[in-house]
């Protein structure tokens, strides 16, 4: 397992006991299981340049929303965004897919700058044809208010790579990361901050 992914398990089970969540974390990872091979291969195809971390992380645990291991569904937060302490599930192999064309289809007319009320970074291109996103998570009300992406067409100003934050109402895309790894060191660094007692009860 690729270092920082193993480093990121191991605080994000430490936040969970902290908060009360020994139970949750110890039940979870009991029931969960990795994405399948061929599921990992669709995705390096589809992605040849996806982050080894998020390969990893997959690996780990093949989606935490609504997905069903063995004849339990769970959902399961472990993930965050630069919004403090708002939590983020993590979109299964077979979601991330299945979703490849969600960017064009979706938010091509702010990519393009339609709407000069939406705050879109310069680090993303204004180009919607051939854009390259992955959608690897949605925030605790099923991705309805965000939704996060790895960008791997950005502007000239961007980083391919780079870690795309949607928030809606106000709509707003912000890069928050250079790359997968910088994303789970900032989640580190903040204490995985979208932890807390609260959100044991999801």
């Amino acid at each position: 397992m690729n270092t920082i992914v193993e480093k990121y398990i191991n605080g994000l089970k430490n936040a969970y006991c902290q908060n009360n969540g020994q139970d949750n974390w110890e039940h979870f990872e009991k029931i969960i299981y990795g994405a399948k091979k061929e599921n990992i291969d669709k995705l390096r195809q589809a992605y040849p340049e996806i982050s080894d971390a998020l390969i990893d992380l997959l690996k780990y645990v093949d989606g935490t929303y609504c997905r069903k291991y063995a004849d339990e569904e769970i959902a399961f937060f472990i993930l965050g965004s630069d919004i403090d302490e708002y939590p983020y599930y993590l979109l299964s192999s077979k979601e991330i897919i299945e979703n490849q064309n969600q960017a064009t289809e979706s938010y091509a007319d702010y990519i393009e700058r339609k709407y000069d009320e939406v705050e879109v970074d310069e680090k993303i291109t204004n180009q919607s044809d051939g854009i390259k996103w992955l959608h690897f998570s949605d925030c605790m009300n099923n991705g309805g208010t965000s939704q996060l992406f790895i960008d791997f067409s950005p502007s000239e100003k961007g980083t391919k790579g780079q870690i795309i934050r949607f928030l809606h109402d106000p709509d707003e895309f912000k890069v928050i990361a250079d790359s997968f790894e910088d994303y789970l060191k900032k989640l580190m660094d903040n204490n995985y901050d979208f932890i807390n007692e609260d959100i044991m009860e999801y």
